[in-house]
């Protein structure tokens, strides 16, 4: 009998070594889950009230099984708690709140008892399964893996990855791309999260950064860090634009990205079923990083307007179906590549526009300021857009003009002045008409302009306007507001909001002291 009983003991310690090496997980943890399910079934025997608990030692494979009582003065449940007289019966150095452990006689596994702990055992071995796949993927993200697939369900592709399984969404696919059962792929961890089910590793090969690291295989000088990739934008399966910059300038980036006779790249292509990839030199001058980014597509003129992030972009005539692209797909992953907003438009279109706003410009200043056309041209072709900038300038720099002395300057200043203020006296009294308060016009940063265009969408009193966001307010005053600007005025409507919290707080404070 003891022949049987040290077998089965060893054998317990064998099982748990053999599990542990497949699930790749501790042995320790096994062995708990073992003690739990022992100590679950102990309970069903010995009763569920009883504080059960049941231990493996690691070295013989022997089980242990007590149960634990709580020492007490006065019995309330017998089941959990034993009395101080009888506790130091059986130690006399108990004392109340110790814990005495009751040793129990083994029991026998039924069938129903055997079933029960192989299921918490099962349990406790996937969680700590996936607890382990978790641990070991969640620093992951961003590298690229090889797998083998597993299934194909609704186009939702599972991979093995040999210690985890996961998952490439349809979505996360390139166009037209099919895989079978047993095919090999490669793609990017771009997500790693904890499900009811258990970890979640989400592929994807249409992301942006599995190009990128793609290259990093492929280019060893971009491994090295000797070669950056700056920036990439995709239109997976179809097209492809990366900006790479090197450290070294002995090194052209472009041309190792491109390999010999163009192998490295191809070996890129190949990898993403013939994706046209555009190679271009990253520049940390905006406007030479996007007459870049448009190539192949030549460029005759860049106008910049980084409060915007936008940029007007001049091609010649010929041009212009290149720089869009097909269904502007050129332009558009040249924005994406760039971080700017890009118009594109023809030498013919731009000399057009330019020539309707000199036009609109110069009447502007014939209608406010009362001169004739070739002073209001001449006013416009020294750059001035705004009656208000005619106003403020200091009459010196004025007088610098050519064409324009002392006496000229300063009526022409006196005339914007006159119109700025008659201008404003107008929008004043709509502003009142419309019911916009006192206090709204008093709050620094909001124009006459404004404070009509606030009343006519019924913004009339502070918590009106703090009660807005920034972009309701720039999309209510148009112009030129800048995000800044705009959360700085509805900051300072808000303003006596905190102030009344502040006064109550001190009232508050005084009746404690009180």
């Amino acid at each position: 009998m003891e022949t049987v009983t040290s077998f089965n003991r060893l054998e317990l310690l064998q099982v748990a070594d053999v599990v542990a090496r497949e699930k790749a997980i501790e042995r320790d943890v096994v062995l708990m889950a073992m003690e739990d399910a022992i100590q679950k079934a102990a309970r069903s025997r010995y009763g569920l009230e009883n504080d059960i608990h049941a231990e493996i030692d690691r070295k013989t494979g022997e089980i242990r099984l007590e149960r634990h009582l709580q020492v007490v003065d006065k019995i309330e449940n017998d089941a959990i708690e034993i009395g101080i007289i009888e506790a130091q019966r059986r130690n006399p150095d108990a004392q109340v709140g110790d814990v005495i452990a009751e040793p129990l006689p083994p029991i026998d596994f039924g069938r129903i008892a055997a079933q029960t702990a192989k299921q918490v055992i099962v349990q406790k071995v996937r969680e700590a399964e996936r607890e382990r796949q978790y641990n070991e993927y969640k620093d992951r993200i961003g590298e690229i893996v090889n797998g083998l697939v597993k299934r194909v369900e609704y186009g939702n592709v599972t991979i093995d990855l040999g210690r985890a399984e996961a998952i490439v969404r349809r979505d996360e696919l390139l166009p037209r791309e099919t895989f079978r059962q047993g095919d090999r792929a490669r793609a990017y961890i771009y997500d790693v999260r904890r499900e009811p089910r258990g970890p979640q590793i989400f592929l994807s090969r249409s992301h942006p950064q599995f190009m990128a690291k793609l290259f990093a295989q492929e280019v060893p000088e971009v491994y090295d860090g000797i070669i950056e990739i700056r920036a990439v934008a995709r239109d997976p399966g179809s097209r492809a634009k990366i900006a790479v910059l090197s450290n070294d300038n002995s090194i052209d980036p472009v041309g190792a990205c491109v390999g010999m006779r163009g192998s490295r790249v191809q070996a890129v292509v190949n990898e993403l079923q013939g994706e046209k990839i555009d190679i271009i030199k990253w520049s940390p001058d905006p406007a030479t990083f996007i007459v870049n980014a448009l190539a192949p597509a030549e460029v005759a003129k860049v106008v910049l307007d980084e409060e915007t992030n936008s940029v007007e972009v001049v091609v010649p005539t010929d041009q212009l179906s290149l720089a869009i692209g097909r269904r502007g797909q050129n332009v558009r992953l040249a924005s994406q590549l760039t971080g700017f907003d890009i118009d594109i438009l023809t030498e013919e279109e731009e000399s057009e526009r330019r020539q309707k706003e000199f036009r609109e410009r110069s009447q502007l200043f014939i209608d406010t300021l009362d001169v004739d056309e070739t002073l209001a041209q001449l006013l416009v072709t020294e750059g001035f857009t705004k009656v208000e900038e005619l106003a403020y300038l200091p009459l010196e720099e004025l007088t610098e003009i050519e064409g324009f002395d002392a006496e000229v300057a300063q009526e022409l200043q006196e005339r914007a002045l006159e119109y700025i203020d008659k201008r404003n006296q107008e929008l004043e009294e709509k502003r009142q008409a419309l019911g916009v308060g006192d206090d709204v016009a008093a709050v620094e940063g909001v124009t006459p302009a404004m404070l009509v265009a606030l009343g006519e969408k019924g913004v009339k009193t502070l918590d009106d306007l703090g009660d807005l966001a920034a972009d309701e307010l720039q999309e209510i005053v148009g112009g030129e507001l800048s995000d800044e600007d705009a959360n700085t005025i509805i900051m300072a409507a808000r303003k006596h909001w905190f102030a009344d919290e502040d006064e109550k707080d001190v009232q508050e404070g005084d009746q404690a002291d009180a």
